[in-house]
């Protein structure tokens, strides 16, 4: 595995193995890295010759200086994690290079209006401006190749979906299933803040998408009753704040009043100081055939 810090060794990899007619995945992360991140990396590498990896913690994605300064690193196990699951090229670029203005504003910004203005949007504001500009810049930088993004943030990913389809982007997306612990908990970097006591008490967002989709799966369709369901779920857990809990279109990200054609359970629930998101598809039923 090479690793590399700077933008011009990273372009000059990637267009050589083109060149070459390799066939280039990317996989951006901000570290902390985990077995979700290595499925990822294993994707890449089964669908492709050659995995260039990102590691890079994006300030301009964060609303709260505290949850920056406090988001966790492990850079001697990240790059363990990331020779031992294939990646070929490890890019670890400076703050320099990648926003020389910062922390003043940069004069250029990808916005992605609508998808992007609910949930997380509403939550975080200017996250997901945050999100867009540095992807848009490690597409650019990387080139052409196909591109592996976890569906735990489900809303990130539909973004990214449409900005790339909007700007005609030669990338690919690819999302991969959330990975989780035995007990169930969405595996996430931020999981390393939770003390045992609050690990237990955050596995109620699990629980609460799987009773509104247990619901479903019975025949109820109303997203008002799946949406209490979880809410009441949740309340079981006291302690743990909601942001929200959502049934949404996972296409648009627009409410849904009813799950008849499918649809996105989404929770936003804050557990001591540690805010956390899941989701799951609820499958659209399956019609009975034509009477013989």
């Amino acid at each position: 595995m090479q690793l590399v810090h700077d933008v011009a060794h990273w372009r000059a990899y990637c267009e050589h193995e083109r060149a070459r007619g390799a066939r280039i995945g990317l996989v951006a992360t901000m570290g902390a890295l985990h077995a979700g991140h290595a499925t990822l990396f294993d994707a890449a590498k089964d669908h492709g010759d050659v995995v260039v990896a990102t590691l890079f913690v994006n300030p301009r994605q964060f609303n709260d200086a505290n949850d920056l300064s406090r988001y966790p690193t492990s850079r001697v196990e990240d790059r363990a994690l990331a020779s031992a699951h294939g990646v070929d090229l490890l890019v670890e670029p400076t703050l320099e290079e990648m926003w020389p203005d910062y922390p003043n504003a940069t004069p250029t910004t990808v916005s992605v209006r609508g998808i992007g203005e609910h949930y997380e949007g509403d939550s975080r504001p200017g996250h997901f401006d945050g999100v867009t500009s540095v992807v848009a810049k490690l597409f650019a930088i990387t080139g052409p190749c196909r591109a592996y993004f976890g569906e735990k943030d489900f809303q990130q990913l539909t973004v990214i979906r449409r900005m790339v389809a909007d700007l005609c982007i030669p990338v690919t997306i690819i999302g991969a299933a959330t990975l989780r612990e035995p007990d169930g908990l969405a595996m996430s970097s931020r999981n390393r803040y939770l003390t045992p006591e609050q690990r237990g008490q955050a596995l109620v967002i699990h629980r609460a998408l799987q009773v509104a989709q247990r619901l479903a799966a019975s025949g109820e369709s109303s997203s008002e009753k799946l949406h209490a369901a979880m809410r009441a779920t949740l309340a079981e857990e006291p302690s743990v704040r909601i942001d929200y809990a959502a049934v949404v279109n996972p296409d648009t990200l627009e409410d849904l009043d009813d799950v008849g054609r499918g649809g996105l359970l989404a929770i936003a629930a804050v557990v001591g100081g540690t805010r956390l998101i899941d989701n799951t598809l609820v499958a659209v039923p399956p019609q009975p055939g034509p009477a013989s």
